[in-house]
């Protein structure tokens, strides 16, 4: 990228990252929410019984912003990225309780990979649309933390969005780009059924098959391997961090998106130089 346009493009991809940020906490916040109620009103219909909170609708837009403690809801000052949480120094302005500090660091962590996608890619196709990439990413991330679970309305469209992109050669081939969505999806769904049938437990869930695939679908099926590698040694260094810090029981589960989120990410900046080192090293070319 030209060190001109970098001067003013690169703050404005910051100040666009904190902006959807911002609204990245909704989702993570929301959309579980949204799904449980979907879930509860197609049981209740399916069991032909009465759904008592039937309306109790809850949508990525209604109700307005609001503290979870005493409803008071946020004030446009109050709702600047970064800027409201530092003013309001981490709490409500009604009742005083404590706003969790991951709301700033979400808007931060959006506005760190924003600029960090622009600056790698530059204002174009590959850059608009790997942003993209990174927000979902993110939302997925915290959805998978606090609830184990990777939406589908989230994954899905991302990964056809990857074939469609590569159907242009955006990121790789679409031949790549093809097997990659079908090798990414079927490795993780080998490994599941395999350690299934060795221990009786289900050692991941469907969601991290989709969002493999959808790795896959954007970056080709040559980058999997690193990608699987890489979020493996992660989640079991970080595992075996927080069970020796008696942060984590032994037989709680451990979401793997988030690592494959990392992973993926390293592959999107540095996958290609990676394999190039890897392929050196080992004195295949």
């Amino acid at each position: 990228m030209p060190i001109e346009s970098s001067h003013l493009l690169l703050p404005f991809a910051a100040i666009i990252g904190l902006i959807v940020g911002s609204f990245l906490n909704v989702v993570i916040y929301r959309l579980p929410l949204i799904m449980q109620s979907r879930w509860n009103a197609d049981c209740h219909e399916h069991l032909g019984l009465t759904n008592q909170n039937a309306e109790d609708t809850i949508s990525l837009s209604l109700p307005a912003s609001h503290c979870p403690q005493c409803k008071a809801r946020v004030k446009a000052w109050q709702n600047i990225p970064v800027i409201s949480y530092l003013l309001l120094r981490g709490k409500c302005s009604s009742c005083g309780a404590k706003i969790s500090l991951r709301y700033p660091l979400v808007e931060i962590l959006s506005s760190i990979l924003t600029t960090a996608v622009i600056w790698h890619y530059g204002l174009t196709p590959a850059g608009i649309s790997a942003t993209l990439l990174v927000w979902s990413l993110i939302a997925l991330t915290f959805i998978d933390l606090d609830h184990q679970l990777l939406p589908d309305s989230i994954t899905l469209p991302v990964l056809w969005l990857g074939l469609l992109l590569n159907a242009s050669a955006v990121f790789t081939d679409p031949v790549s780009a093809i097997y990659g969505a079908a090798f990414g999806y079927l490795s993780l769904w080998l490994v599941f059924q395999l350690f299934r049938l060795l221990t009786g437990k289900e050692g991941m869930g469907f969601g991290d098959f989709k969002l493999l695939a959808l790795f896959g679908a954007w970056f080709g099926w040559q980058l999997l391997p690193q990608i699987v590698v890489i979020a493996s040694v992660a989640g079991a260094l970080i595992g075996v961090a927080m069970i020796l810090l008696r942060k984590h029981e032994r037989e709680t589960p451990i979401p793997f998106g988030p690592y494959l989120a990392i992973a993926g990410i390293i592959a999107m900046f540095w996958g290609e130089s990676i394999n190039n080192w890897y392929l050196q090293i080992s004195g295949i070319t």
